[in-house]
């Protein structure tokens, strides 16, 4: 049986992806005598531009070169697609702070809309109506369908605001059914979570650099761009640490989600240093998770633990938990000067926490309109967009201070209803196929997705942790992935069946 596999193998999914860009993009177009002669004349005609007219237009022109095939491939073969999203979803910030100007939020706007297209092809040549099948699926859509609805909130100060947010609160969330029906092979989820598991890495790492070594250059003048972004981000003495990601919240809450994923795949058939790999991992995630100084990611990673306790139930993860409880215990408790740990202990008494007492007083000030408004404000009637598009609004001079917040002011009770429904039926689902699953390397997979799910809710409580690159894409990425593990693993057991000798 296939098990996990730490480094990049050659496996089939990801030769069928390169090996068709290859065919197509170079074989047939170009591995010729015209196709040779065609890129002889270009090369010589970016030449003289660069020389003769401009070379920042030489670099245009390339760039568009290159992004054609890019984005008929992206159509053509969605497994490219689809992991051009999550590169680009992970290293959006990380690119912007080098000073690119270049709307790259437009571009994964855009790269969301082609994979849908892809969607709407593949149905016609591949039918598979089954995607929107389903408690989750169906909630998917009346999710999507009330947040397109919301353009004709009678008490919204802005509909320009709904333009502008609708792309987070429906668009986005329509990358369940694309996840869900182009990921059909178990080599395909495998390369998607080792890039998962090469970006965190990748992003941890910068965190112990920025920790230890310091801000680069490009890092350091995003920092002293505007005061707001010190006053968020230099705690007592102590720049927060974000790695690649957009503030150290996202960092974070990846942090803790990457962690989760590598106990989840412990526990999966895999040989002694693969799991000694896995290890190691969990200790650079949860220390590089530190130096972002976020108190909310710090509840997560035990909640998370809990779940995956309850869940796979044994006598040596009981023995594990008390002794993770202990230790918990400990440096909750403990006596303190260092301001990283200290910072971890009001995680969890949030009572004696200044910014908590806040919170707690806004979202008091905040009750009666959300009680009496059952469909919100509209979006964008809070935060940042509310403060662009209707500054004298009531909404918009009371900040949200989390994620479930900002849905009830800007959609009403009856919208948190909605997505806490939607929150309970994919975590009842990754509950159900878990123990449903026979496959034991699709187990892990799915195990994996339903803890990341459960503490990036959790999360979304104190943060707003679903409507920020990548996690609003990572969210529905692991929601699809509970139904394909499933369907997989449903897959194997009928194939197996027809196998067995009749008695």
């Amino acid at each position: 049986m296939s098990s996990f596999k730490l480094p990049l193998s050659n496996d089939s999914t990801r030769r069928s992806i390169f090996t068709w860009i290859r065919q197509k993009l170079w074989i047939e177009k170009f591995y010729n005598l015209p196709g040779a002669a065609l890129l002889l004349l270009a090369s010589l005609g970016l030449g003289w531009i660069a020389i003769e007219v401009d070379l920042k237009l030489s670099f245009i022109i390339l760039g568009g070169l290159i992004a054609l095939p890019v984005l008929y491939a992206i159509v053509a073969k969605p497994e490219f697609g689809v992991l051009t999203l999550l590169i680009m979803a992970n290293l959006l910030f990380f690119i912007l702070r080098f000073g690119v100007e270049f709307p790259l939020g437009t571009l994964l706007d855009g790269l969301q809309y082609l994979l849908i297209l892809g969607f709407i092809l593949g149905q016609r040549s591949r039918p598979d109506w089954s995607v929107f099948k389903g408690p989750v699926s169906t909630m998917v859509l009346v999710w999507v369908s009330f947040n397109i609805l919301q353009v004709l909130n009678p008490v919204a100060d802005s509909r320009l605001a709904w333009v502008y947010t609708v792309r987070s609160a429906a668009i986005v969330v329509l990358m369940y059914f694309v996840f869900k029906y182009q990921i059909r092979t178990i080599q395909f989820i495998r390369i998607i979570l080792k890039l998962w598991l090469f970006i965190s890495v990748w992003a941890a790492l910068l965190a112990y650099k920025q920790e230890y070594i310091g801000f680069s250059a490009s890092e350091q003048a995003y920092l002293d761009s505007d005061p707001s972004i010190g006053s968020l981000l230099f705690i007592d003495g102590h720049w927060r640490k974000y790695g690649l990601f957009a503030d150290p919240v996202i960092f974070s809450y990846n942090m803790v989600i990457a962690s989760l994923i590598c106990v989840a795949l412990l526990t999966g058939p895999l040989t002694l240093w693969k799991k000694i790999s896995l290890a190691g991992m969990i200790f650079l995630f949860i220390s590089a998770m530190l130096f972002s100084g976020t108190r909310g990611a710090y509840v997560l990673l035990p909640a998370g633990l809990a779940l995956f306790a309850i869940l796979k139930f044994n006598r040596a993860i009981l023995f594990f938990s008390v002794i993770a409880g202990f230790i918990m215990a400990v440096l909750i408790m403990i006596p303190t000067s260092n301001p990283t740990l200290y910072r971890f202990q009001t995680a969890f008494r949030p009572t004696n926490d200044a910014s908590f007492n806040l919170r707690a007083q806004n979202q008091k000030k905040i009750q009666p309109f959300i009680q009496s408004h059952p469909i919100g404000g509209g979006l964008g009637a809070a935060g940042s967009w509310g403060k662009r598009f209707s500054p004298d609004s009531f909404l918009a001079n009371i900040p949200p201070d989390g994620g479930y917040v900002r849905v009830a002011m800007e959609t009403g009770w009856v919208g948190l209803l909605l997505l806490c429904t939607l929150v309970f039926l994919i975590i009842r689902a990754g509950i159900i196929n878990f123990y449903r699953i026979k496959n034991p390397e699709l187990k892990t997979y799915c195990l994996a997705m339903t803890l990341s799910v459960f503490v990036l809710n959790i999360g979304n409580y104190p943060q707003e942790a679903l409507v920020q690159f990548p996690l609003n894409i990572y969210i529905y990425l692991m929601a699809a992935l509970i139904d394909v593990t499933y369907r997989l693993d449903q897959q194997q057991q009928a194939a197996a069946a027809k196998l067995l000798p009749v008695s």
